[in-house]
């Protein structure tokens, strides 16, 4: 049951890719200003930044694995390209903020302003990258393996409680005016696939 919902692991990957990042910009920033926790806020910093480029690894893995197997169309297949190389390059440029941040840990040394700002301007093709994976999801249905009949279902119409009041009549008036068919994906989709040399 749970591969067959869940067929590639990069969507789990990808937020803590995105998450960690995001909490490493936050904390080094924190770290600037002169104060008592400065030095606490670095290390979350360099923490965050160093398991982000972890989870990062499995991220492109399966992200690579997911741009091969994944079924989609011509229409999607632009937008899944342009991820993947802005994947890449959002991933270079973090790894090696993350070796430089290793650098300065090394040698017992605090990271520079400049170091900050390079990090915060590789946040700029990270948020980019992320919005184009939900691009494929939610415009692109790419790898979704049902969709929704919205016919189906509404909400909001006029003189009319969609959720009723709870009662077993209301209850049994709803199921019969609303039921909700299994949806299949569309079928005008072309499958495409990329071929593996």
């Amino acid at each position: 049951m749970f591969p067959s919902i869940l067929p590639n692991w990069h969507p789990i990957l990808v937020h803590f890719t995105i998450g960690l990042f995001g909490a490493s910009i936050l904390f080094y920033l924190l770290s600037l200003p002169r104060s008592d926790h400065r030095r606490t806020f670095r290390m979350a910093g360099r923490l965050n930044l160093w398991f982000g480029l972890l989870f990062t690894t499995g991220t492109l893995l399966t992200g690579w694995y997911a741009y091969n197997t994944v079924p989609h169309d011509a229409a999607s297949h632009e937008v899944m390209t342009t991820h993947r190389n802005l994947a890449l390059l959002t991933a270079a440029a973090f790894a090696a903020l993350t070796m430089w941040s290793l650098w300065f840990a090394i040698h017992r040394r605090r990271e520079s302003g400049v170091f900050v700002l390079l990090l915060c301007l590789a946040g700029a093709p990270l948020a980019v990258t992320g919005f184009y994976g939900g691009e494929l999801v939610y415009r692109h249905g790419v790898g979704v393996l049902s969709l929704p009949d919205p016919d189906d279902h509404h909400h909001g119409d006029a003189g009319h409680d969609h959720h009723g009041d709870g009662s077993p009549e209301d209850a049994h008036t709803h199921a019969g005016d609303e039921a909700h068919d299994d949806a299949s994906p569309s079928e005008d989709a072309d499958d495409h696939r990329h071929d593996q040399n």
